[in-house]
């Protein structure tokens, strides 16, 4: 009995010092010359240099001292003491393994003057971080001197940095602010091979930048979500590197996805980001990305969505996916201020534009003169437009249609009130504008009246190139 008391005593105390190990808490002093008696906030970046996690709140005594300290840790990521006033701050690498260190800089020249003690992370940090300014303006001071050999002095200091940077990332390949470093910058590309006219592949180029984007991206490590990496690298891929089309836009929002999968955090992050980007586009014909990762991210219960957050998505994915560019538009059939049917169906037209508004509604009447003389510039060339009130007060109707001058095209009205506008039609804002070609297949949707012209222009040219 002796001995098992023992035995379970030892294994409470072994689990009592690992606890104690991860569970470290932190301790960052700061003694910073020109911020006496001030109050100072340390915190991370959040995915992008605009999003900031207050941490902590410490005042500096009278010589700029001021320490940061608790015992919850806190996760990695690279962190920022803002001074008062949020217009100036110091960046710190905080990489987890390194919980209690110093710095001591001053208000003048932060980075200049930064001496660190106890953190091989931030002497790594700033020890760059010197180097890269230092050369920075000396190659100014170049650029401004005018000397003739300025040209060659600049590239054999940018030689010499480049050179320094490839030995510090080669030195410390564990160092987590190494992982930062490769994550801030961009690919290297090899000499191009040349054309037949001798000019260098520039699509050869642009293949190797978009083929080689991540590879210095460390998906599974969740500290980058701390970090201003993030979200800028996923906005430069997906809207510059990407054909805005929903195949290619799926194709990339997956294998982005399936990079992420090494981290849940990190992977939740990625796919949220890809989601929001196609819920409400500006590229015309791109929300069908957003049913997409709706349906296979988040219905399908991959990303964890609680039942109540499934059940809001299930209802717009239903509405959107029947509303999609190349889907053909919903049967709608109204009432005229006359009285008779009339139907989307029916409008014999190369384009139709159907305009949702509300009568009541202001930007509505300032979009309508514009769709008015839209139509009558166009309506030679088979353009037709059709009207729709997502509101159900007859009076209010006619009254816009009069004072529109929109007698002369076909005015819907919901006489029996059973059109839910919203479920059926994706009619969040008013107005809402569909375009349909002569097939009533959708080509624009959610288009401001403003950009009708130009659309159905660029629209007519693609078709007439594919001839």
């Amino acid at each position: 009995m002796k001995n098992y008391n023992r035995a379970l005593f030892l294994i409470l105390a072994l689990f009592a010092i690992s606890q104690t190990a991860f569970s470290q808490g932190y301790r960052i002093q700061a003694t910073i010359k020109g911020l006496a008696d001030s109050s100072l906030v340390i915190g991370h970046y959040s995915r992008n240099n605009t999003t900031f996690v207050p941490k902590d709140t410490a005042k500096a005594d009278a010589t700029g001292k001021v320490v940061f300290e608790g015992k919850t840790d806190l996760p990695g990521g690279l962190y920022v003491i803002l001074f008062p006033g949020n217009r100036s701050w110091v960046e710190l690498v905080y990489s987890g393994k390194e919980p209690n260190f110093s710095i001591e800089t001053d208000t003048v020249d932060a980075i200049g003057n930064m001496k660190v003690t106890g953190s091989t992370e931030n002497e790594l940090f700033y020890t760059y971080q010197k180097k890269l300014k230092s050369d920075a303006l000396e190659i100014e001071s170049l650029k401004k001197s005018g000397s003739a050999d300025a040209g060659t002095r600049i590239k054999a200091l940018q030689n010499s940095f480049n050179a320094y940077r490839e030995k510090t990332l080669a030195d410390n390949p564990e160092a987590f602010t190494v992982k930062l470093l490769k994550m801030s910058t961009d690919p290297e590309i090899p000499s191009a091979p040349k054309l037949a006219n001798g000019k260098p592949d520039s699509i050869w180029v642009f293949n190797y930048y978009k083929a080689h984007y991540w590879d210095n991206f460390d998906f599974s490590d969740a500290r980058i979500l701390n970090t201003p990496f993030l979200e800028p690298k996923l906005e430069r891929y997906i809207k510059n590197l990407v054909v805005q089309r929903p195949d290619s836009l799926i194709k990339d929002a997956d294998m982005l996805a399936k990079k992420a999968s090494a981290n849940k955090d990190v992977k939740s992050q990625v796919v949220l980001y890809i989601t929001n980007q196609y819920e409400n586009p500006k590229t015309v014909g791109t929300e069908a990305v957003w049913v997409h990762m709706a349906q296979k991210y988040y219905l399908s219960g991959e990303m964890g969505t609680s039942e109540d957050v499934k059940k809001r998505i299930t209802e717009k994915v239903n509405t959107l996916k029947d509303l999609l560019v190349d889907k053909t538009f919903p049967a709608l059939t109204l009432t005229d201020p006359a009285g008779k049917k009339i139907s989307v169906q029916a409008m014999d037209a190369n384009y139709s534009v159907i305009f949702f508004y509300s009568p009541t509604c202001g930007h509505c009447k300032e979009a309508a003169p514009k769709l008015k003389a839209f139509y009558e510039k166009n309506k030679a060339n088979g353009i037709k437009i059709m009207t729709v009130s997502t509101d159900h007060n007859m009076d209010e109707w006619k009254t816009f249609i009069k004072e529109q001058h929109l007698e002369d095209v076909p005015n819907g009205f919901d006489a029996l009130n059973q059109i839910d506008f919203l479920k059926k039609f994706d009619v969040v804002t008013t107005p809402t504008i569909y375009i349909l070609d002569k097939n009533k297949k959708i080509i624009a949707r959610k288009m401001p009246v403003e950009q009708l012209e130009d659309f159905l222009n660029y629209y007519q040219n693609k078709l007439a190139r594919k001839l």
